[in-house]
């Protein structure tokens, strides 16, 4: 008994001093804190005095690997220290302001405060663009808000230098002309974003594919039975739809120039189409009084009322809210949640001592996507501006800009320096009544409270 007690407190005593001796190092373990040392400055900062103090207040028992893995967790907290304090306050906040956008922009919620920077502006500084023969119809901006595409009832098709104010080029139209070209009034264009392709819709039945940089053309799409009304290219891709007056709406693949399903459910003539980033499309169904969205992967659409008369414009204000106009004088505003509208203005064009029984159209409308900007056209010589308050709930009236003539498209520049209008004698679907005193011009009109170099 006695030899077995002396033998367990040999044992004890050598586990005890086992315990006590601490691990060996290598050379190359024992020498990280002069690694360290040597790639820890950062703009003359010295960050592994604070460290090494830090460092021998901790157990002494930690191996190796714990050690390193604390020590360079310390240096990555020190650089994200530095880095935070070299940063402007003003930068911390541009930062943080750019991801709210990006979360929203991609939830199709964002909401830019842009109205009220604007002011009305003088007319010495709105530019005219002289170049079609009859009543300009549509247009087309380049996502840089450098060029710009027109379309007229003289068939014909103008490139613009929105710089220079210069015409660049004239794809001419009509029966006489030879080769392709559109035989009958040029309704609708669109631009893909990466400024590839151009489309263009008329009259006669086509939709013709060109080449913005060259004005060459590339391919006619043939299908629709009457006249293509509208036409737009989803942005950052190649894929065009196109709404008709045969009631269809028609998706094509721009990359293969090849035609890809049709869309059934109009009871009217399609009179326009719009996009953004989702793959889906809003069209307006004129005379059967329905918004439509058409959801392309779903296979299935959306169906809206609220006008009285004919729908004849919509634009998308993001992927959640849209604009439409009808010929009952009245303006929309819509959540693509609900089936109704969520504000209306009646006789948003209406002037004064003109008789009720000439309501003023509404024959455009613009939105500066993913912000409270909306712009209306009508044919009572003004273009007239709105702000959408709070999440969308009410439209606003800012200001008036005297435009004489038939609006029959405006858009604004991606940048919200400046709006544009296409401005005829004569509405853009046909000749109830013409106006003289109008010109048959463009006009880029500079937002004061956007541009700083008008």
């Amino acid at each position: 008994m006695v030899m077995l007690r002396n033998s367990r407190k040999r044992e004890r005593g050598q586990s005890k001093k086992a315990f006590k001796v601490k691990p060996k190092r290598s050379k190359k373990e024992e020498d990280f804190d002069e690694v360290v040392s040597s790639d820890s400055e950062l703009d003359g900062t010295e960050i592994v005095p604070k460290v090494a103090e830090q460092s021998d207040s901790e157990d002494e028992n930690e191996t190796a690997q714990e050690k390193k893995m604390r020590l360079t967790k310390k240096y990555l907290e020190e650089l994200k220290t530095i880095k935070e304090q070299n940063a402007t306050d003003d930068e911390k906040d541009l930062v943080g302001e750019q991801l709210q956008e990006d979360v929203l922009e991609k939830a199709g919620r964002l909401q830019k405060k842009i109205a009220a920077k604007c002011l009305p502006p003088d007319e010495g500084i709105i530019k005219v663009l002289k170049g079609h023969k009859l009543s300009v119809i549509c247009m087309a901006v380049s996502s840089d808000g450098l060029l710009l595409f027109t379309g007229s009832k003289d068939c014909s098709i103008i490139k613009w230098d929105l710089k220079t104010h210069k015409k660049l080029h004239v794809m001419k139209g009509g029966s006489k002309i030879d080769g392709v070209c559109h035989r009958g009034h040029v309704l609708c264009l669109a631009l893909s974003t990466d400024m590839k392709f151009l489309a263009s819709g008329g009259r006669d039945k086509l939709i013709h594919i060109w080449n913005p940089n060259t004005c060459e053309h590339l391919h006619t799409f043939k299908g629709h039975r009457n006249a293509v009304s509208g036409v737009s290219i989803r942005a950052n891709s190649h894929q065009l739809f196109s709404s008709s007056h045969d009631r269809t709406v028609k998706v094509w693949d721009l990359d293969a120039l090849a035609y890809v399903e049709t869309l059934y459910g109009h009871q009217d003539a399609a009179q326009s189409c719009d996009s953004l980033n989702r793959e889906r499309c809003v069209t307006t169904g004129g005379r059967d009084g329905s918004i439509r969205i058409w959801k392309i992967v779903e296979e299935s659409q959306l169906l809206f009322h609220g006008h009285s008369g004919s729908i004849d414009c919509a634009r998308l204000i993001n992927e959640e809210h849209m604009i439409s106009g009808s010929d009952d004088g009245s303006v929309c505003l819509w959540s693509v949640m609900k089936k109704r509208p969520i504000a209306v203005v009646q006789q948003a064009h209406r002037l004064e001592g003109v008789p009720k029984s000439r309501e003023m159209w509404i024959s455009a409308v613009a939105s500066l996507t993913n912000s409270d900007l909306i712009a209306t056209g009508s044919s009572d010589g003004y273009i007239r501006l709105w702000k959408c308050e709070g999440k969308f709930l009410k439209l606003t009236p800012l200001f008036n800009v005297s435009v004489p003539g038939f609006i029959n498209d405006i858009r604004f520049t991606n940048n919200g320096l400046f709006l544009i209008a296409a401005v005829g004698q004569e509405h853009k679907l046909g000749r109830w009544w013409k106006l003289k005193d109008a010109k048959n011009f463009v006009y880029v009109i500079p937002i004061q409270g956007n541009a700083e170099n008008k």
